[in-house]
């Protein structure tokens, strides 16, 4: 997956005309009306944009795109909703969103239909972005996996193209397992991730009780500590916790626990105690 997402694309027609062949290497850019963000895109809520507002000014990244050709070869179906685009954007819908939003007249991107070769690695490539930033919701994530393993046919098969680990998609799986009631209060972020994943363990008819139980227990021997993030970490929110480990080493703590699942946990436990310097005696 990576490989192929550091590759440059080869030339592909636009629309059926071998005449006119797509950019590929160096950034280009196109006219908005001739850009769609994916229609496949797991993330519906593309969150707050103000963080890229200076895009008007400047792009400081270019967009990922594959042609129209290429992505109706994987989703024929789709054709109605690309209505008359000759691109279609993989990584970069919040950048397209930006430029709309705030008035831009064009935007930057490279063409890699290499990315369009099988549904597989063109869903792999939109999860893989959207998993690396902050406020995925993680519904939506977890939906996503679980559109990943469907089209892989195994959450192994699926762990391998999203580099990461079988625990890792088995954890966010999970999540789809929740009562609606505890995935709408997951997405509020009244309900922790560490406990969702507990609860998704327990009969479906259940989960409700035991939450409101665990809620209602004095607070020395609630099981649940108020969630100070939205969803899982991510990269992002470990540095900041890291910054913040003198004061608060417990939000680090749960910070990577979010992150990691119980083989990679153990295995840092692991890798930290063989550095750790015998202790005084």
């Amino acid at each position: 997956m990576t490989e192929l997402l550091d590759a440059v694309g080869d030339k592909s027609p636009i629309d059926g005309d071998d005449t006119k062949p797509a950019p590929a290497g160096p950034p280009t850019s196109a006219p908005l009306d001739e850009l769609i963000a994916n229609p496949r895109n797991p993330r519906d809520d593309l969150g707050d944009l103000s963080e890229l507002e200076s895009i008007v000014k400047i792009q400081l990244q270019p967009a990922l795109v594959v042609t129209r050709t290429a992505y109706l070869g994987l989703y024929p179906d789709d054709e109605s909703k690309l209505g008359a685009a000759r691109w279609v954007v993989i990584n970069g819908c919040r950048r397209l969103a930006a430029a709309r939003h705030y008035g831009r007249a064009d935007l930057e991107f490279v063409v890699k239909d290499e990315v369009a070769a099988s549904r597989v690695i063109l869903l792999g490539a939109a999860i893989t972005e959207n998993v690396a930033r902050q406020g995925f919701d993680v519904i939506e994530e977890a939906r996503a996996i679980e559109s990943m393993v469907a089209e892989c046919g195994s959450a192994e098969i699926a762990a391998r193209e999203l580099d990461r680990s079988e625990g890792w998609v088995s954890q966010r799986r999970a999540l789809l397992k929740l009562a609606p009631e505890l995935q709408a209060a997951l997405r509020r972020g009244d309900l922790a991730v560490r406990v969702a994943r507990t609860l998704a363990k327990v009969p479906l008819e259940a989960q409700v009780e035991k939450w409101l139980a665990s809620r209602d227990k004095p607070k020395g021997d609630s099981v649940e500590r108020k969630p100070k993030d939205r969803g899982p970490a991510d990269p992002s929110q470990i540095a900041k916790a890291l910054k913040k480990f003198g004061a608060e080493p417990d939000t680090l703590a749960e910070a990577i626990t979010d992150y990691l699942d119980t083989d990679q946990l153990r295995k840092l436990v692991d890798s930290l105690t063989a550095t750790l310097p015998p202790a005084p005696e």
